[in-house]
């Protein structure tokens, strides 16, 4: 199992970014999803989910209605856009399979992608 993320990097507030994760060595169908952070010197936070057939979404409260999970299950990839980003999402971001079916009990994880948020 492999879970490989892009897209991270430097941008300012308010800006935009679209991460992605490439997974391979698993059937990626028939996996819920999720995106994870973790901000310098704290602990793992949840960000989202998507159901395996992408069709169902959950956010946290703090990213509702400026972040999009989505996934394309033929490319095997997860995605997340994130519009609106603010200084304290500075963090990494992870992508993280979920063998609980939505009960969010992470076996694999992504190497991770920094995300800066700064002027």
């Amino acid at each position: 199992v492999q879970l490989v993320e892009s897209g991270g990097g430097l941008v300012q507030p308010g800006g935009s970014l679209r991460l992605s994760c490439a997974a391979s060595g698993f059937t990626f169908s028939n996996y819920y999803m999720s995106w994870v952070r973790q901000a310098p010197g704290k602990g793992l936070e949840w960000v989202s989910d998507i159901n395996s057939g992408g069709g169902n979404t959950y956010y946290a409260d703090s990213v509702k209605g400026r972040f999009t999970i989505s996934r394309d299950n033929a490319k095997n990839t997860l995605y997340l856009q994130m519009n609106s980003l603010k200084p304290e999402e500075t963090a990494m971001y992870y992508c993280a399979r979920d063998r609980g079916r939505g009960r969010r009990e992470y076996d694999y994880w992504g190497q991770r992608t920094q995300i800066t948020v700064s002027s």
